[in-house]
């Protein structure tokens, strides 16, 4: 049974433009820093799970595309780099710490932004909707993804 997944990047960093210009729509997920997101990529992340492509950290945030897993999780060569904003001195190449997974961008969208999302009441108890949660990577019930994609595909 499919999973799926929202995945949040901000534009600056990767937008959907940026993943769907990328050869063969796909970009490398790197930067994840947080053990709870970086475990649902080690553990329950499978090749072809579905995931909401969410713009955060701009002005209107919001998903803005779909797309895939496109591989399993590996080692996020980032955390060794000491000019990336995501080196982890304390992360060592025998141990590493941070991961990351493909992700193939199949199709940008229309904007669902944030308050669209959260002015819908079928939507109230999705992960990203929680009060305090600012994890870059959370699961999505399969009737949140049916109803998002029928409104952002339609």
């Amino acid at each position: 049974m499919p999973a799926f997944w929202l995945m949040k990047s901000e534009p600056d960093d990767c937008s959907i433009d940026d993943a769907l210009a990328a050869p063969a729509a796909t970009v490398a997920w790197t930067g994840v820093r947080n053990y709870q997101a970086r475990n649902f990529m080690r553990d329950a992340m499978q090749v072809g799970d579905g995931v909401l492509f969410y713009h955060s950290g701009c002005a209107q945030p919001g998903i803005v595309g779909i797309a895939r897993v496109a591989s399993a999780a590996r080692t996020d060569p980032t955390q060794f780099d000491p000019a990336s904003p995501y080196h982890d001195p304390a992360s060592k190449p025998e141990s590493p710490r941070w991961l990351l997974c493909d992700v193939q961008a199949l199709r940008k969208t229309r904007l669902l932004a944030l308050p669209e999302m959260r002015a819908t009441p079928a939507l109230a108890d999705m992960r990203v909707l929680q009060k305090g949660n600012r994890l870059s990577i959370t699961p999505v019930d399969a009737a949140h993804w049916q109803l998002i994609t029928e409104r952002i595909l339609a």
